[in-house]
């Protein structure tokens, strides 16, 4: 893929690696930025040759520092209903995804930017790390999902004394939290999120993509919808090919090659 102005974006060995590349506003979202990172996690779930994607920032001071605030700053009512609606579909779409979608947090990730991380389905930060939602600081609240994530992954207390002091906290505090799976050494931030990723997608492809909708979804339904969206789930992977070539390769002691069918 092409065209972007505020993404970089590559291939390689499956990965699909998104980068946030506004350095000189520390990678902040704007409108067109976050309409990017739609068109690009559409094209990479659209993408055969994608199988799981990395997100980060450009540079080692942020990963995403928050939303473009001089934009923000113009919005009227009408306006902030369709800022927050557009960063809610593009961060909806990355939290649906079937494909493994990992957060590198190499810096800042604050307001829009930890909202994002948020929407990833796993988290590695580099030991700079820092997270927040600092939002009631500007007299409004996280308008892209975080008051609805943030208490899933940490509990609503943890949540809300984030939310309502606006402090930040690091990496090591985030990891004690369970906002971040893992905190890693700057300069090994990239290696290890692409060897946690390449663990993952050693797995079978079709089983990864139902495990995150089984997750993702069931923390939206009851105990008992969640439970029998699992057992259906389960019963169309007993279907596939990739499930027969699981069983067998572990019966026969030989490492597995999944087809994602």
């Amino acid at each position: 893929m092409s065209g972007y102005r505020n993404l970089l974006y590559s291939l390689e060995d499956g990965i699909a690696t998104v980068t946030v590349n506004r350095p000189d506003k520390l990678n902040a979202l704007n409108a067109e930025t976050i309409r990017e990172l739609g068109e690009a996690f559409r094209g990479a779930r659209e993408d055969p040759a994608v199988r799981g994607v990395i997100l980060t920032g450009s540079g080692s001071k942020a990963f995403v520092a928050g939303a473009d605030i001089a934009e923000l700053s113009q919005m009227g009512p009408i306006d902030g209903v369709e800022v927050s609606r557009l960063g809610q579909r593009v961060f909806r779409e990355i939290e649906l995804s079937r494909k493994p979608v990992l957060a590198a947090v190499n810096g800042f990730a604050l307001g829009g930017g930890c909202e994002l991380a948020l929407a990833c389905h796993l988290r590695v930060a580099a030991e700079n790390a820092r997270f927040g939602l600092p939002e009631v600081k500007l007299g409004i609240i996280p308008g892209y999902g975080g008051t609805l994530r943030l208490p899933r992954i940490v509990g609503k207390g943890r949540a809300l004394e984030l939310m309502l002091t606006g402090e930040m906290i690091d990496a090591p505090e985030a990891y004690r939290i369970g906002l971040a799976n893992r905190v890693v050494a700057q300069e090994a931030l990239a290696e290890q999120s692409r060897a946690l990723l390449q663990t993952i997608l050693k797995n079978g492809p079709v089983a990864l993509g139902l495990a995150i909708e089984c997750a993702t979804r069931g923390l939206e339904m009851s105990v008992d919808d969640g439970l029998a969206l699992e057992s259906n789930l389960f019963g169309l992977l007993s279907a596939t090919e990739d499930m027969h070539e699981g069983m067998t390769a572990f019966l026969e002691k030989r490492p597995a090659e999944f087809r994602g069918k």
